[in-house]
This record gives C-alpha cells, sequence and structure tokens, in this order.
C-alpha cells in the first residue's frame, strides 16, 4: 500500500522559501525506525508523521539522525497538510497530540496560527566552547529545556556568523539560537538558529525557537504581539503573540511537491 508524503514551505507564502518540512499522512502507526530511516531518506530538517486518532492526530518529528520533541515548521506544514490533502474542512481546529503535549492549529485569513507551549531562556553561563565556536561578544546567554540563547548587538553582526558547527556540534543542547533586535521597522527582532548536534548545521526557519524569542524579546520591547524574521538563506516570517504561558505562532505555508511512498 502506497503512502501519501508531501513536501510543504513552512512560513513563507511562496515557494523555495521558508523552511521545508516533509509530511507523511499515515493511516496506521509505523514502527519508529521505518520512520526514522523515512526522514533521513527526505534528507529534510523535519519530517513530519501525522495520523488520525480518537483525540484528533497524533504528530511525531524527525530530523534525518533524531526524533524530536518540538518543532514548529513541521507543525505548521501538517496542518496545511491536512487541510488541503486530506479533505479536512479549514475550518475545522487542529489538535495535535505530540511529545510536548497537545498543540492546536487554526485558519487565520491566509495564516495557520499555532498554540505552542513558551519556553523562556534562564539566564546561564556560556556553555563551554560556545564564544569560540560562533564566535561572538554576548549581551545575554540563557537556557531553555531545549536551546540555548545568545543574543548580540547588531543585525549586521548576526547576518555575517559563520559559525564552527564542529565545535557548536559538541555542546549539550538541541540547537543555539542567535538573535537582535531588527533594524527594519517591518520586524521587531532578527534570528539565526543552528542545530549541528541533530543533524542541522542552520535550520532555514525554526518556530519552536520563537517559544523562546517572543517571551525574551517582549519584556524587551514592552510588546505582547511581534513579528519575528529569520535570517537564514531562505529566511521566513514568524508572526508571534504571548497570551499567558502560550505563544501563538503564525504563518503561511505552500505545497511544493506530492509524491508516494511505495
Amino acid at each position: 500500500m502506497s503512502i501519501r508524503i508531501v513536501q510543504i514551505d513552512a512560513f513563507t507564502d511562496r515557494p523555495f522559501a521558508g523552511n521545508p518540512a516533509a509530511v507523511c499522512l499515515l493511516e496506521q502507526p509505523r514502527e519508529v525506525d521505518w520512520m526514522q530511516a523515512v526522514a533521513a531518506e527526505m534528507n529534510l530538517s523535519e519530517t513530519a508523521f501525522v495520523r488520525p486518532i480518537d483525540v484528533g492526530y497524533e504528530l511525531r518529528w524527525f530530523t534525518p539522525q533524531v526524533e524530536v520533541d518540538l518543532c514548529g515548521h513541521a507543525t505548521l506544514a501538517a496542518a496545511h497538510a491536512l487541510w488541503t490533502e486530506a479533505g479536512i474542512s479549514p475550518n475545522e481546529t487542529l489538535r495535535f497530540q505530540t511529545r510536548s503535549g497537545q498543540l492546536t492549529a487554526k485558519r487565520r485569513g491566509a495564516l495557520i496560527q499555532l498554540d505552542f507551549p513558551a519556553t523562556p531562556a534562564k539566564p546561564c553561563d556560556p556553555p563551554a566552547g560556545l564564544i569560540d565556536a560562533l564566535p561572538v561578544d554576548p549581551i545575554f546567554v540563557g537556557e531553555t529545556k531545549f536551546d540555548t540563547l545568545v543574543v548580540i548587538e547588531s543585525e549586521a553582526q548576526l547576518r555575517s556568523l559563520q559559525p564552527d558547527f564542529a565545535r557548536l556540534a559538541k555542546i549539550p543542547t538541541r540547537g543555539v539560537i542567535v538573535t537582535c533586535g531588527s533594524e527594519s521597522p517591518e520586524f521587531d527582532f532578527v534570528s539565526r538558529f543552528f542545530g549541528p548536534a541533530a543533524g542541522i548545521d542552520e535550520d532555514p526557519v525554526t518556530g519552536s525557537a520563537h517559544c523562546c524569542l517572543a517571551p525574551y524579546w517582549g519584556p524587551q520591547l514592552g510588546k505582547t504581539e511581534m513579528t519575528g524574521y529569520q535570517a537564514s538563506s531562505r529566511g521566513g516570517i514568524v508572526k508571534t503573540q504571548i497570551p499567558g504561558d502560550r505563544i501563538l505562532l503564525s504563518g503561511a505555508a505552500v505545497t511544493v511537491l506530492r509524491g508516494e511512498l511505495v
């Protein structure tokens, strides 16, 4: 029996930008080794596996090397796939059961809005090797349950970073978020995300990183609604809102490929 799989560019309204994710539409459970092999075959930063269950949908995310606990762009892609490929009404709120609890997705005009847990960063000393691996002179370093947050002074410095990925991969964290305030009035903050320990040197647009970025920048800017730009080579836009201990992430998505696993 063939299994449908689609590739979707998330946090963008045009093809070949944003962050590409594969979404595998399952009808039955599959073995972890099989899902990991499919993710390695797709060789994207994330492959999502979604299947209907009694309380919505089970959703799991895999990089080419490991299963992860939370992924924003592949959740956005999974919602887009269900509404556009699986015949689910766009008016239906999607409820995903995941390793990070229940996540929801709703249509908001041309955008998809995700309801995620906030993961604020607690101040910490820079992990050994971090400064040499980037290299930067940070004004703040913090840690979340997933990542290390590094705040620097200028957007020019952020965009010109060329990290030593071999060194970064040795730091015991899912990824390293580097961020600064935006020099453009269109955005509130800018970021990049490096995850060589998870098999992703630089992730194009990282929705889950904004669960840390929004709680950091909100108090700094005095805002509860902000727009972040992830300054990878592909680029992507993530709109954020902070209702209490949750983060609402909004973005567009575009299907670029449809196929079958045989």
